[in-house]
């Protein structure tokens, strides 16, 4: 009973997998569906990367401004997430600008915390109801789970064409008490874009972003900016947005070039200075030291070169006479014969030596009187050396 209970479990069970599987396999199917790749280099951080490589392709001049580098004043700008009212004197110098002849283009991410651009400009945004869907709407598909929604937007005046535009913002309108000078919009949604002139020059406002990212690239997006901009070969365009800063050092680059190069310049000055050095940038003199009778006789030598012989004996002939007087008896009170015997007695020389060099007259560099100062200085030195001795019971 078991046995069958079992089998009949597994037929169940197998009929309902083959069941799922005829089912599964009836209401799906394979297709392939094209994803963008991420956006990658310029693309990636550029919002303006698709509108500036489409504008160059028909002739144009592009270029990405972060900072307020306007171009000539028959040229185009076209502005997006920036903020009007930041700082007065950009807002007057874009002012002047356009009112010398620029062209100026905005999208609806324009900021505005005042009403300095409505009252400049004449163009002022309202809220209006969301229309309901007709069959004048579609859906265009750009990426899987995301769409955006397009319309057909008719140009007002003597001229009836139509684009499809996509990225607007149909919720609301734009209104203005000028005269329009170009402009689309349906008779149920107001204005969607609106062209006044100022001066010589033009503003254009576009209630959407339909060029952001690649929303160029939808139904007739590319030739709404040909017409917003009114686009012609060779224009210089320049493209501001605030949505993507330039750091604090490009910043300071641009606006302070000079300055940051003198303190580069100060700091490189500062950090040579103060670092360590390969090797002195003189050679050090070698330090030699000399011993006491190296230096008596260099001082000698120099004495008797210079012309002093005479003072360097008179010094000599002193120096053993009070020695002499120190140590032999009544040494002063002798007469000269007696006193050279005494002399020579205490020293071991000979007395008419010792008178001869005591008294020399001779030539003050000649080899003689080196000699007499020779032994004036050696019969000094032997009664010092012969009465220290004595001193010590040491006798010669």
């Amino acid at each position: 009973m078991i046995r069958v209970r079992q089998a009949w479990l597994t037929v169940v069970g197998t009929a309902i997998a083959l069941a799922l599987l005829i089912w599964v396999a009836n209401n799906t199917y394979w297709t392939d569906i094209k994803v963008p790749m991420p956006l990658k280099g310029e693309a990636a951080i550029n919002p303006f990367y698709a509108v500036q490589r489409f504008a160059e392709a028909l002739g144009a001049h592009t270029e990405w401004n972060r900072g307020m580098n306007l171009p000539p004043p028959n040229g185009v700008v076209f502005i997006s997430a920036w903020d009007w009212d930041l700082t007065a004197d950009r807002r007057e110098r874009l002012e002047h600008w356009v009112e010398s002849g620029g062209r100026l283009v905005v999208d609806k991410s324009l900021i505005s915390s005042t009403e300095a651009f409505e009252q400049w400009s004449g163009i002022r945004q309202e809220l209006t109801e969301r229309p309901k869907q007709t069959g004048q709407t579609r859906q265009t598909s750009v990426v899987p789970l995301q769409t955006s929604r397009c319309y057909t937007l008719n140009e007002t005046g003597d001229s009836h064409d139509s684009y499809s535009i996509c990225g607007m913002d149909v919720g609301s309108s734009l209104k203005t008490t000028r005269k329009i000078g170009w402009a689309l919009g349906r008779d149920d949604w107001g204005l969607q874009a609106v062209r006044i002139k100022v001066a010589r020059g033009s503003v254009t406002m576009i209630n959407g972003t339909p060029f952001a990212e690649r929303g160029l690239f939808d139904d007739d997006n590319g030739r709404l900016f040909v017409a917003a901009a009114q686009l012609r070969s060779g224009d210089q365009i320049h493209f501001f947005s605030e949505s993507s800063h330039a750091s604090l050092l490009e910043l300071a680059w641009q606006l302070g070039w000079p300055v940051l190069c003198l303190l580069l310049v100060l700091i490189a000055l500062a950090l040579w200075r103060s670092g360590a050095r390969f090797g002195p940038l003189v050679a050090p003199a070698d330090i030699a030291r000399r011993s006491l009778a190296e230096q008596i006789r260099g001082t000698g030598q120099f004495t008797l070169r210079v012309g002093g012989g005479e003072s360097l004996h008179a010094a000599a002939a002193r120096a053993l006479n009070e020695v002499a007087a120190r140590y032999i008896s009544a040494y002063e009170r002798l007469p000269g014969t007696e006193r050279m015997s005494a002399l020579a007695q205490a020293t071991g020389l000979e007395a008419d030596a010792l008178a001869a060099a005591l008294h020399y007259t001779g030539a003050r560099r000649s080899d003689h009187l080196r000699a007499a100062i020779e032994l004036l200085e050696s019969a000094r030195r032997r009664i010092l050396i012969k009465h220290t001795r004595s001193r010590h019971g040491n006798r010669i």
